[in-house]
């Protein structure tokens, strides 16, 4: 894999983005400050520079049909708990693309995709990783970095290779990888199996459920055998 820093960059989606089709498969783009940063739900990525990653990946996939693009965020939401639970972080994936240590988020993902037809032609992963930040905005209430769990500085570019390492791009190109992806996610869910307080957003109603886990298309699964799409349900923390 390719790996381009930059001192600088308005968002390393962005930047991929932007020349989409010049920019090699498989490359990294990673930036040491993000000047606009872009996070799920229109929302900013915060960092603080040079002291987390922040970095994208651009990937052609030779047969990704367009129906399961959210293997992507399988594949990388598991990479990087895989990741952090060998440094001795017991992460989970909360639905459907943040990392958590306990009630507290350390990761977050954008994934950004081009479609050809019934396909996806590319697709850009933006991952922010808090790392190395041991002070944070007042309104990202519970956010938590590496550091601060183990007591540990990580070099940036080292961890970025270590990281990306643990990425098995290969399983988007079968069925049976894409189910063996799609189960692995489904086991490590956030709040999965407890009762817990949600908001059901599109009518502001407040309710108990338990997660059960993801349809093969991404909705959320309730244990009462209700689903929910992206926008459609907020936790409660």
């Amino acid at each position: 894999m390719q790996i381009k820093w930059f001192e600088e960059l308005d968002s390393t989606n962005e930047e991929l983005l932007r020349h989409i089709w010049t920019y090699d498969n498989l490359s990294v783009v990673a930036a040491l400050r993000q000047t606009a940063g872009r996070g799920q739900r229109g929302n900013r990525w915060l960092s603080a520079d040079g002291e987390n990653l922040t970095f994208s990946i651009l990937l052609r996939p030779e047969a990704l049909p367009a129906a399961e693009f959210m293997s992507l965020t399988y594949m990388a939401t598991l990479a990087v708990k895989g990741w952090l639970c060998a440094q001795g972080v017991q992460a989970e994936i909360k639905w459907p693309n943040d990392i958590y240590v306990g009630r507290r988020k350390t990761c977050g993902m954008l994934v950004e995709n081009r479609l050809s037809g019934d396909r996806v032609a590319a697709s850009v992963i933006g991952i922010g990783l808090n790392l190395n930040q041991t002070a944070f905005p007042g309104e990202l209430v519970n956010a938590v970095s590496l550091k601060q769990l183990t007591g540990q500085d990580y070099p940036l570019e080292e961890t970025l290779e270590a990281l990306l390492a643990g990425f098995d791009f290969s399983a988007l190109d079968s069925p049976s990888g894409r189910t063996r992806l799609w189960e692995a996610y489904g086991e490590g869910l956030f709040q999965q199996g407890r009762e817990c307080l949600y908001r059901n957003l599109l009518t502001g109603e407040e309710f108990k459920g338990t997660i059960k886990g993801v349809t093969q298309e991404g909705r959320l699964l309730m244990a009462d055998w209700k689903t929910f799409s992206f926008k459609e349900i907020g936790y409660i923390i």
